[in-house]
């Protein structure tokens, strides 16, 4: 792992399904906190720029790839499984990034293109979202396997919280959401469903007691994260 400064004194983990709200919940966070002690890491942040840049690649080198087929085949397996997985197009990578139509065309194929590299080293995109963050508190807004919730966990035991934002499919659809197959029954989105007790569950509805009443305790524990870093100093 990349040296850092100093280790964060705490990594708060979210997870959600599409549209229950993660990025704006994550966004009030940091906005409380201040971007100069709270960072937001996206783990799909490394996945859209290595899959753009994949892309681009395989259409710069697609005469060579045919003229030496077999030399591939056997040499770089992870090279020919994403020629096979992704179609030849050139991509925006600051649409990608964003939450319009444009990501939503290409989610499926990234979906299997990040399945086969994590499949090969579980903890590739979560070591590129931290690489570099000297901030003391972390905020990881879109943990969606168990495997990205184990490295923390592994990584960081100390002070990693996981988090889970909550919408029902109702409220959800008023946001925009519709199931779209190959993306809403994949791990991606069912990967933390099950099998994790989160330390805090945070429900995004109209109904519910408000963020700023739900977020206070954790809001609580950054605050006092800040104030170990300055103590140190």
């Amino acid at each position: 792992m990349e040296a850092r400064v100093s280790e964060p004194k705490l990594i708060l983990v979210f997870s959600g399904k599409r549209k229950s709200g993660k990025d704006y919940v994550t966004d009030l966070i940091q906005n409380r906190l201040g971007s100069d002690v709270c960072g937001v890491l996206r783990l799909s942040g490394p996945l859209k720029q290595q899959y753009a840049q994949v892309t681009r690649t395989r259409a710069r080198a697609h005469t060579h790839t045919h003229t030496h087929t077999h030399t591939h085949t056997h040499t770089h397996t992870y090279v020919t499984l994403v020629l096979v997985v992704l179609q030849e197009h050139g991509l925006d990578l600051d649409q990608l990034m964003g939450s319009g139509l444009y990501k939503e065309q290409y989610r499926a194929d990234m979906i299997l293109w990040g399945e086969i590299r994590r499949q090969q080293d579980p903890g590739f995109f979560c070591r590129l979202a931290t690489r570099g963050v000297q901030q003391p508190v972390w905020v990881v807004s879109d943990a969606r396997r168990l495997s990205d919730l184990q490295w923390f966990w592994s990584e960081f035991p100390r002070q990693t919280q996981s988090v889970r934002v909550q919408s029902s499919d109702e409220t959800r659809q008023q946001r925009g959401w519709s199931f779209s197959a190959g993306v809403d029954d994949a791990e991606s989105e069912c990967g933390l469903d099950s099998r994790v007790e989160f330390d805090w569950i945070i429900t995004n509805e109209t109904n519910a007691p408000s963020l700023e009443e739900q977020l206070r305790p954790i809001l609580k524990l950054a605050e006092e994260a800040v104030s170990l870093t300055a103590m140190d100093q």
